[in-house]
């Protein structure tokens, strides 16, 4: 342990953030899994499974818009562990026995899952920003990257994880191993990490929720679609085709997903290299654009193989690796570019405001992915995400092209 103490303060902190961030990750993708296998396997149609969800996605909204002001006034070490904790309690409530399952007590414990999730994401995503030095854009840009691309490659591990504890524990003997694991990890935290992280020298009013930077609206209305088009066929319509139409058990569900998101968060981590920035040039609304342009093709091409019906199963499979490299890229360039331009004084305030968008992406993508499939199948579910890249695309356009003209208008508001 003594490499550990010869480590900077600010590097620790870091590396206590992203374990934080890990193994909530974990439970969180493993508990997504969970509920749709579980849930689908005992009779529930596509739109029922995704109504299981809605309270998770809307509280996911309030929760970022509101978290960024709870963590610019107490902290975010503070806002972090809460996250942690009402992980725990959600898991607790699914616990109870299996006649007591309910659709309103699994929304109730999926709306503190939501809670608790972007109470978690927001508080580290902000934390990094404060813990690199505001010139070097170059290094922030890669510890993003690290963050998020690890994050959801832990969160594809947590997909299988969650068919296989499925298939080995049954429901609820997989939710108390998590229950039980988190609250280990909650106990490390509330000791080591740093008071008052992130916590804002004034105090900021309620008013202030909404953002006042143009780049940050364009990018967060960018965000909102640009999740809305993954989320559309991806949360509840793509587990079940592939459960249904090829015929796959828990396991092989899981683990293809698990698959594509552990090599989705696997692109994210190296996005800085994949997008060419040179002599530590970091990203910008070209940039964006550029990649969104080049993700909404894929979408397109497999919808066109569903409808004619064109080799369908081997361009769905391979599509979906692809679309799963350009939408990681989108996604790493967003979440560096959302951290670049939040202010350094209440830096959450901007990041949960952006998250807000993209939670309310979240949301719309899986509502529509359960009534879409169920009413008219998964390439219509694909048509619909390729609109939504689109207009991402669009968006982008009003998005700074350089670094220097977001700083002015930093200064300005």
């Amino acid at each position: 342990m003594t490499w550990l103490s010869k480590l900077s303060p600010d590097i620790r902190q870091y590396m206590i953030v992203t374990g934080n961030y890990w193994a909530f990750t974990l439970t969180d993708g493993a508990l997504r899994m969970l509920v749709v296998l579980y849930f689908y396997g005992l009779g529930y149609s596509p739109i029922e499974v995704a109504m299981l969800f809605i309270f998770y996605e809307v509280f996911g909204v309030i929760t970022n818009l509101v978290g960024g002001w709870l963590g610019a006034r107490l902290g975010l070490n503070k806002t972090m562990n809460i996250g942690l904790f009402l992980q725990i309690v959600a898991l607790s409530m699914l616990l109870v026995p299996a006649d007591m399952l309910l659709v309103p007590w699994v929304m109730a414990a999926q709306a503190m899952s939501g809670i608790a999730k972007d109470l978690n994401k927001m508080s580290a995503k902000s934390s990094v920003k404060l813990l690199v030095p505001s010139d070097a854009g170059g290094q922030l840009y890669k510890w993003i990257a690290i963050l998020t691309g690890s994050k959801n490659a832990l969160k594809g591990i947590g997909f299988f994880l969650g068919g296989v504890m499925l298939s080995l524990l049954g429901f609820q003997g997989a939710i108390l191993v998590m229950a039980i694991a988190l609250l280990v990890v909650w106990i490390l935290s509330l000791i080591s990490l740093k008071k008052d992280l992130g916590k804002s020298k004034g105090k900021p009013k309620f008013t202030e929720l909404f953002s006042k930077s143009k780049a940050i609206n364009y990018l967060s209305a960018a965000r909102l679609f640009l999740f809305g088009s993954r989320d559309v066929w991806f949360v509840i319509a793509l587990p079940i085709y592939l459960a249904t139409t090829f015929g796959w058990d828990h396991w092989y569900v899981g683990g293809f997903l698990a698959s594509w998101v552990i090599g989705y968060g696997f692109v994210q981590g190296i996005a800085p290299k994949i997008t060419g920035t040179k002599n530590g040039q970091a990203p910008d609304g070209r940039h964006a654009l550029m990649w969104a342009l080049e993700l909404s093709i894929m979408p397109i091409t497999i919808a066109l193989s569903l409808t004619y019906d064109w080799h369908s199963s081997v361009i769905l499979l391979g599509g979906l690796m692809i679309f799963g490299v350009l939408f990681a890229i989108n996604s790493s360039l967003h979440s560096y570019l959302i951290v670049s331009y939040a202010s350094d004084d209440g830096v959450s305030l901007d990041v949960g405001f952006y998250y807000m968008a993209n939670a309310m992406g979240r949301l719309v993508g899986t509502v529509l992915s359960g009534w879409l499939f169920q009413e008219y199948g998964l390439a219509v579910c694909l048509w619909v995400s390729a609109g939504f890249i689109i207009l991402t695309a669009i968006i982008s356009l009003g998005l700074p092209v350089a670094q220097e003209s977001v700083k002015k208008q930093q200064q300005a508001s």
